[in-house]
């Protein structure tokens, strides 16, 4: 018996199938079979099941004679199902890398619950991904299994087939079937979850559902979507021949409501025509199925009332009247939106006219993003250094709390912030302020960039379409006409900013001020950083932090983070890093040795957690190279990423340290011990010879002393490379764990 059946039927849908069917096959826990059911489809997609059933002996293919729907579809998977539970995955949707052995251990570890369910993320036609707005449903607090008694809100997470593990005892010993016609998930979903015994949930996104543009039921109009009302009428017969379970119809009944409502407001499913009999016959069955007992929220509460009296032409023009509502609210938002722009320019012309405040300064990071980088380490040295300037951060107001006493908090947008950047004397980040910021006589703008660079910048991205973008060329020039001082950390730097960014400026080669504190940090601050990020005691730490990529919308990335660290053992734990051009994580935490840190607001104090980093062309190897740790630089699309951004080097012949192109190569690198091997420390100290000659604790220091005081000369001296200290690596390796047997994945094309 497999752990698993997968059960997917296939119907037109050539043209994603095998992206589906090699989801299933690629997947880290191979105990199982899968079921493909050419449901009499008219294109290739019968032959694409043949294909997979002849290369891999899991692959179950079934052919019907003719076209039966997705529920019978699936009854005939059902059928021919052997596995211990069943999955049903249908085929325009995959499942996440290593879904299997998450849901899997989650069973193991719920005593093998009648149900699982676990969450999901939506990708439209465009790339676009939303999350699972239900998924705080699936939070594993409370007993790790329970039946809907104690936990009624499951009802409310999406009700489909593909959502859930089902164990197939206990479908069997019930007789559970899907019906045919559309909407075949509601006379399945309400039962399986109302009977289950026992019902676990599973936080993490196991399931990547495609919205097609095109071909998906839910965009293909027509009379069909009435097929919703005989899907109701199984549910409730169901529950009427089993009386034990009566107290769950207030609860199904105000999902029809929800439900009725959705498809009646959807525009692309009923035909033209067809709206106001589709609401006369939601109104019978609301009177057919009336169960008081369970009251609708209080903002649709209205919406339901309307449903219940069939209001066609009520609901209709209360649509309208909410559309236009909130049309006109956001033409009065954005009109106030530019009489409020307007004034605040004025009061910025007006202040441009007012002396320069000698002793202000104000700084931001990463387009006010939080207070953070070596605008950062440069505002609290200059507290230190120099008492007499009076600081201000700029940053959004959901960051304000990283901005320490002290420093004054500065919002994007404001009069106060628009005042600052008029009087102030001194302006520092590390991007760009306002494009509107008109550079006065006497200010000083020191840009501290944000590191160095291995990709292509500024004027050499004009060769690179996929890179430069919509970049504006003529206005980033002008933005590099502002600035009177550009921070280097090498003089690798110094070349490129002054052929990609030329203007004026000043080139101060006094290092990154962020990279002081791996300098200054002690031991006791390292062991407080791990304690507060949750790393078990004596593990050995992998930072993996990738860059973006310029060819790609989304962050997707090969690299099987849990298949690693099963392999590495159980000395290992591994924190992620996305970066800050994203917005969701790069996995899913699956266990206390995976560790999500993308939101966590400095990455210096990762890098003094950690004891190796895993990037691929990210500039954080070069402030890395300070702690003087193992660097392993995992370049498994170095063609594809060269080819659309470029670079100043070849990264891998000359790394940090090891250099993987693959999953299994970067497994290798660590359970062989290459990752802090001789060979390693070699490539290392070249790299921090080229690249960190000015980094030695006092970069901060020096800019202060020069730019915010005025000292020209006396600058603290760089401490050569072979007298620092950085800070102790938290760990050292222990004796090497034999690595679980893992199967060897196929190479995924760049």
């Amino acid at each position: 018996m497999p752990r698993f059946s997968v059960i997917v039927p296939a119907y037109k849908v050539q043209a994603y199938l095998h992206e589906c069917l090699e989801s299933v096959l690629e997947q880290s826990c191979t105990d199982l079979e899968l079921i493909a059911i050419d449901d009499c489809s008219p294109d290739g997609s019968g032959r694409i099941i043949d294909e997979f059933a002849a290369r891999d002996q899991r692959v179950h293919a079934v052919h019907l004679t003719r076209n039966v729907g997705l529920g019978p579809a699936r009854n005939a998977g059902l059928e021919r199902a052997t596995g211990e539970y069943v999955i049903f995955l249908d085929s325009d949707d995959s499942l996440t890398p290593d879904a299997l052995h998450a849901i899997s251990e989650r069973l193991k570890n719920t005593d093998s619950p009648d149900v699982l369910v676990y969450s999901h993320v939506r990708t439209d036609w465009t790339g676009r991904t939303t999350p699972n707005r239900f998924a705080a449903h699936l939070a594993e607090n409370g007993p790790a299994a329970f039946t809907l008694e104690d936990r009624p809100d499951l009802l409310r997470v999406l009700h489909v087939a593909w959502n859930k593990a089902y164990r197939r005892e206990f479908l069997q010993r019930v007789g559970f079937t899907f019906a045919p016609g559309y909407y075949e998930d509601v006379s399945w979903t309400y039962p399986v979850l109302v009977t289950a015994e026992s019902i676990a949930v599973l936080d993490r996104v196991c399931v990547s559902y495609r919205k097609r543009r095109r071909g998906a039921i839910t965009c293909s109009p027509g009379r069909r979507h009435f097929e919703i009302f005989g899907q109701y009428d199984r549910v409730f017969t169901y529950l009427d021949a089993h009386p034990e379970l009566a107290r769950w119809r207030p609860f199904v009944f105000r999902r029809m409501i929800d439900h009725f409502s959705t498809v009646f407001m959807a525009r692309d499913r009923l035909p033209r025509g067809s709206r106001a009999a589709f609401l006369r016959q939601a109104r019978a069955y609301c009177h057919r199925y009336r169960s008081p007992g369970a009251a609708p929220r209080a903002r649709t509460r209205i919406r339901h009332a309307l449903v219940r009296m069939g209001a066609h032409r009520t609901y209709r023009a209360l649509a309208l009247a909410g559309s236009l509502q909130r049309r006109v609210r956001r033409l009065t938002g954005a009109a106030l939106h530019a009489i409020r722009g307007a004034a605040l320019q004025m009061h910025y012309r007006v202040q441009r006219l007012l002396p320069l405040r000698a002793q202000d300064a104000v700084f931001s990071a990463y387009w006010g993003r939080g207070y953070g980088c070596s605008p950062a380490a440069i505002e609290k040295k200059a507290r230190e250094l120099a008492p007499g300037i009076r600081t201000a951060w700029i940053a959004h107001r959901t960051h304000h709390h990283t901005v320490p006493p002290g420093t004054r908090r500065l919002t994007p947008g404001t009069a106060a912030y628009w005042t600052a950047l008029a009087r102030s004397k001194y302006l520092v980040n590390n991007v760009n302020f306002d494009r509107r910021l008109v550079k006065r006589r006497g200010q000083v703008f020191v840009q501290t960039q944000h590191g160095t660079p291995l990709k292509r910048m500024g004027l050499d991205l004009l060769d690179r379409p996929a890179a430069v973008g919509d970049t504006d060329v003529p206005r980033m020039l002008a933005n590099c006409d502002k600035w009177d001082y550009v921070l280097s950390a090498n003089r690798h730097s110094t070349l490129v900013w002054e052929r990609v960014y030329p203007a004026a400026y000043t080139t101060l080669e006094y290092g990154y001020p962020r990279n002081d504190i791996y300098h200054r940090a002690t031991a006791k601050d390292v062991a407080r950083l791990r304690e507060t990020l949750g790393i078990p005691p004596d593990s050995v730490v992998i930072l993996y932090a990738p860059t973006h990529r310029d060819y790609r919308r989304t962050q997707r990335h090969s690299l099987d983070l849990e298949r690693m660290l099963r392999a590495l053992g159980p000395n290992f734990t591994v924190l992620t890093r996305a970066h800050h051009f994203y917005d969701s994580a790069l996995a899913d935490e699956g266990s206390s040795r995976l560790i999500d840190v993308s939101d966590h607001p400095s990455v210096e104090f990762l890098c003094l957690a950690s004891d190796a980093l895993v990037t691929d062309y990210s500039s954080l190897m070069f402030d890395y190279a300070n702690l003087d740790r193992p660097i392993v630089v995992y370049a498994d699309d170095w063609e594809a990423y060269e080819a659309s951004r470029g670079t100043y080097f070849d990264v891998r012949s000359f790394a940090p340290g090891a250099v993987a192109t693959g999953e299994d190569e970067l497994i290798d690198i660590f359970t062989t011990g290459e990752w802090c091997g001789p060979r390693s420390a070699e490539r290392r100290a070249a790299f921090r010879e080229r690249f960190c000659p000015y980094d030695d604790g006092r970069a901060a220091e020096r800019v202060v002393r020069h730019v915010l005081l005025g000292e020209k000369g006396g600058l603290p001296s760089v401490v050569p490379l072979e007298e620092r200290q950085p800070a102790a690596a938290p760990a050292t390796p222990g004796p090497r764990q034999e690595p679980e047997v893992v199967a060897t994945l196929p190479t995924s094309a760049a």
